[in-house]
């Protein structure tokens, strides 16, 4: 009997489908798929992790072995039902073929199960990037070996990710049960700690910078009946007085125009959409976090819509048969005019640098799209937009600079308009350009001053990261991996380190990052961490032994350990005073409407409700949901002027109130519509 083993149950049926006509059969609650003497087992992502070979929370700890993720925890309880149906066919496998997805994950999901499961060392590799039926059933024709490397550089990650994660978590939640005022569990991983130092480094320069004022002076004028702005040459003017000459030296005088320059500029084409790419303009078009734009690409991955999304390629080969995908795009209505368009000619798409040895760039399979939601909707066009511009002529954007005298101040202004889309008609829209078009005009030519107007300003802090640019920025830091970067991001979120859309270091992070600063430096250095990203690439390319990496980490690891233990108490009452400044900061909902008191929520053996830090003086008091997590807002109520908080409740979406349960914007709370 021939076994394939899947990642994931959708992509098990799609891989059965593509074999012939499968028979689903069911038993303990998860199934498989039979096809002839061939059969498709799905695992749910990873069957087996890691966890500690000995007993007690000592650190460091490097005792470690492979156990079944439900043994590990509780909560992959359902992962057990799907082991139980791979070990039903272990006796009876003849071949065994490995079909998760071919990167770092899926062959350490792979190779777990062949060697845990099946008893067995080698088996045929199935390679793929897209799960259509073609694809698919190439993949299963033309197997091939497994990828040792892979295997042994995804073995090494697990390792180091466990011996950093367990070890540095137990050292601070020992530092901090050593002084002893509030229980937390705390933790900081190998990638993490780099990330939140470099995020903790731009809060301080934030918090550090001192605005400095400037002013400005802004010409409008009109020219041959259209109305424009120009800015005085000296676009910081630190003297309010020198503003106010320019003012005073332009009023009642002529202004003329002084240098037209017109610049025509040659766009190219975008490079198609790696990972990295794909988050980063996904959260800036559409506000979408790195790990909910993955997640949309997974699904369409999953539905075979696009191809794998977890790669840093950005080409395009030619044996993708890109003709018949556009082919199979032009089905589509919205898109049938550019496909034929782009068919008339040469199909040579525009490339980027980047290469994936593994899979090519993001590219969208031509299979039409079925009941896709609003998310996947936008990030599916927005996929087939880029993929169609690659293969467009550049575009011709020109550019026009004006300069105007007035009585010898010159004034600056400029525009771009389009004179040949190109690519852009395929990607306009998500583009957000600006076309301003001046008339044609002649040096000398006299223009009518409408206003001269002096503005006061700041200078502005450096720019907080967003979701979007941190991404990229790790990505040029050589931090993380393409497809662990949007989780890292989200494990400090979760573990109230970073908070905002435009992120912003809270005061729990600051001071985790002050602590290790201070006593443990080694733990936040980034060329640590980029120089074992180095060799888990060398281990994978089998230049170097996975066990000399792992030795080096524990060497690292012993000397982090002993200097953290010797400083255990001094970083625990750190970590222990910035944890109670946490827990009162989320407790507080507000100012209270009565007293201009603090509201805090309060808790009691029967429940929980809010009431004011002037108590007794002030009794002012409100009830909130026995439970779920309440967050406030900063915002306040317009109507009875109590603050306004969110509750989050399992499995529900999170709501907004106000405090006041008589507040006339609860009126219509429990009627029936």
């Amino acid at each position: 009997m021939i076994i394939i083993i899947a990642e994931k149950p959708a992509a098990a049926e799609r891989i059965a489908m593509a074999l012939g006509e499968p028979e689903k059969k069911e038993e303990g609650g998860a199934h498989y798929f039979q096809v002839g003497n061939k059969v498709v087992i799905p695992a749910v992502g990873h069957l087996f992790g890691l966890k500690q070979a000995t007993s007690g929370s000592y650190y460091p700890v490097f005792e470690v072995e492979w156990a079944p993720t439900f043994e590990i925890n509780k909560r992959n309880e359902y992962a057990r039902k799907y082991l139980e149906n791979l070990k039903k066919f272990a006796d009876v496998a003849e071949d065994i073929y490995i079909a998760t997805d071919y990167d770092v994950e899926g062959s350490v999901i792979g190779y777990n199960i062949l060697r845990f499961v099946f008893n067995r060392e080698k088996a045929k590799r199935m390679k793929f990037s897209t799960l259509t039926k073609e694809e698919l059933l190439h993949a299963f024709q033309n197997p091939i070996e497994l990828n040792k490397g892979m295997i042994k550089a995804g073995l090494t990650r697990h390792t180091l990710d466990w011996y950093y994660g367990i070890n540095l978590s137990r050292a601070l939640t020992h530092s901090i049960k050593k002084v002893g005022k509030v229980f937390s569990v705390l933790s900081i991983g190998r990638v993490q700690g780099p990330m939140l130092y470099f995020l903790v480094r731009r809060e301080r320069e934030i918090r550090a910078f001192k605005p400095r004022p400037f002013w400005q002076v802004i010409l409008k004028f009109r020219l041959k009946g259209k109305e424009f702005e120009a800015l005085y040459r000296e676009k910081q003017i630190w003297e309010e007085k020198r503003a106010d000459e320019v003012v005073r030296s332009c009023e009642g005088k002529k202004g003329v125009v002084k240098d037209v320059k017109k610049r025509v500029v040659k766009k190219n084409p975008p490079a198609p959409f790696d990972l990295t790419s794909l988050q980063t303009e996904a959260y800036n078009l559409f506000g979408y976090s790195p790990k909910r734009t993955l997640d949309i690409a997974q699904s369409l991955y999953t539905q075979a819509y696009i191809s794998y999304p977890r790669t840093s390629s950005q080409k395009l080969p030619k044996q993708l048969d890109l003709r018949g995908i556009l082919k199979k795009l032009s089905a589509q209505k919205e898109f049938k005019e550019l496909c034929q368009e782009i068919l008339k000619g040469e199909v040579e798409p525009h490339e980027g640098k980047k290469k994936d040895p593994a899979h090519p760039a993001i590219h969208p399979t031509g299979e039409v799209p079925k009941k896709l939601t609003g998310p996947e909707k936008k990030i599916y066009e927005l996929i087939v937009r880029r993929f169609l511009s690659c293969f467009m002529e550049p575009a011709k954007r020109e550019s026009i600079s004006l300069t105007v005298d007035i009585n010898g101040n010159e004034f600056l202004t400029s525009g771009s308009r389009t004179l040949k889309e190109g690519w852009m008609r395929a990607y306009k829209p998500f583009l957000k350009l600006q076309e301003v078009e001046f008339p044609e005009v002649k040096i000398g030519e006299e223009i009518e001053v409408k206003e001269l107007e002096k503005l006061e300003k700041e200078t502005q802090p450096p720019q907080r990261y967003t979701q979007g640019s941190i991404i990229k920025e790790m990505e040029k830091k050589n931090l993380g991996t393409k497809a662990t970067r949007a989780q890292i991001l989200q494990t400090l979120y979760d573990r109230g380190y970073i908070v905002n859309k435009s992120i912003q270091v809270t005061e729990l992070g600051m001071t985790l990052v002050e602590a290790l600063e201070k006593y443990c430096p080694t733990i936040l250095s980034e060329e640590l961490t980029r120089e074992f990203e180095r060799k888990m690439e060398e281990v994978m390319q089998e230049k170097i032994p996975m066990e000399k990496v792992l030795e080096e980490a524990r060497a690292v690891l012993r000397e982090i350990l002993k200097e953290f233990k010797e400083n255990e108490e001094k970083i625990g009452k750190i970590l222990d005073d910035a944890l109670m400044r946490t827990r009162e900061e989320e407790r507080t909902l507000g100012k209270c409407p009565k007293c201009g008191g603090n509201l805090k929520i309060i808790y009691t053996k029967k429940g929980r409700f809010v009431g004011c830090s002037n108590y007794p003086k002030c009794k002012n008091m409100y009830p909130i949901p026995r439970v779920g997590v309440i967050k406030k807002t900063e915002k306040t109520c317009e109507k009875c002027g109590t603050p306004i908080i969110y509750v989050f409740r399992k499995g529900k979406r999170p709501f907004k109130m106000c405090l006041d349960p008589n507040c006339e914007t609860k009126s219509g709370w429990g009627k029936k519509q």
